[in-house]
């Protein structure tokens, strides 16, 4: 994997939160907060285990420093507005990240502590690859969640973002 690769995958996170987000701004926030058989129950709680887990969690390790001991169904955010802005106002910081980040590390281990303490040592890029395919999971069980309420969603591919960003140009 390389560089550009990443590069690909960040700026689609910011894409894809953001095509997302248009429609959760229309969402009622019964629906935003209803049980809907999602993993982590909710839209609502989907969208804060994102923040959880890309944000709270993995950002801190791959800048070498601790991440904060943090349950993956913490709610960090209950205002559905304040929880759209946080998600697309951090995704910005992995771009920003992969700017400066030393891409020899992509070929060693990336060495942290878990939530529980636990010392772990996993490759670098294969799990940068997961924090960017995990927003992309969670993203599509959210879509689901909102279809099967009667909502429109927008396409999200990755080609429709290539697709918008050469037309674009």
């Amino acid at each position: 994997m390389d560089l550009k690769t990443f590069e690909l995958l960040a700026r689609y996170n910011v894409w894809s939160t953001r095509k997302l987000n248009q429609v959760l701004k229309s969402v009622s926030d019964a629906d935003f907060n209803a049980e809907c058989g999602l993993y982590f129950k909710s839209i609502s709680g989907t969208l804060n285990h994102l923040l959880v887990g890309e944000h709270y969690l993995w950002f801190p390790r791959f800048l070498g420093k601790t991440s904060p001991v943090l349950k993956l169904n913490t709610i960090i955010e209950n205002d559905k507005d304040k929880l759209i802005y946080q998600l697309e106002d951090k995704d910005h910081n992995w771009i920003d990240f992969l700017r400066d980040v030393d891409v020899e590390k992509f070929n060693y281990d990336l060495k942290y502590k878990t939530s529980s303490g636990k010392d772990m040592s996993l490759p670098y890029a294969a799990t940068l690859l997961h924090v960017f395919n995990h927003g992309t999971h969670h993203k599509g069980q959210i879509t689901t969640a909102l279809t099967s309420m009667g909502y429109l969603c927008p396409e999200m591919d990755l080609v429709c973002m290539l697709i918008e960003e050469n037309c674009s140009i």
